[in-house]
């Protein structure tokens, strides 16, 4: 749990995945469209990635780990989370928020 709070608090966005995961490739992908170019742990292609995402499905409260994003240091979500953030407006000011946009 340490290691992934540490690795969330080192940029402005990041981004636990699974390089296969279709709703990961969609988060990455808005991410992108806005101009923000997060921070991407791809949990299949790292060692010690399964420990990883054992903390986050602890820390998420879902069997369902991946795409976990943090803005800020502070865990947003996951696909569903994030892309209601989009929608209603919350997620450019939080991204301006963390540093991750300038505009």
């Amino acid at each position: 749990m340490e290691k992934v709070e540490k690795l969330a608090a080192e940029n402005a966005v990041v981004v636990f995945s699974q390089s296969g995961c279709c709703m990961c490739h969609v988060v990455k992908r808005l991410f992108c469209s806005l101009g923000v170019g997060p921070t991407v742990y791809e949990l299949d292609e790292q060692s010690g990635g399964g420990d990883l995402e054992k903390a986050l499905v602890r820390l998420v409260g879902e069997p369902q780990a991946v795409p976990a994003v943090f803005v800020g240091g502070k865990l947003l979500g996951g696909l569903d989370r994030v892309m209601a953030a989009h929608i209603n407006g919350s997620l450019v000011p939080q991204l301006k928020e963390a540093g991750a946009l300038w505009l």
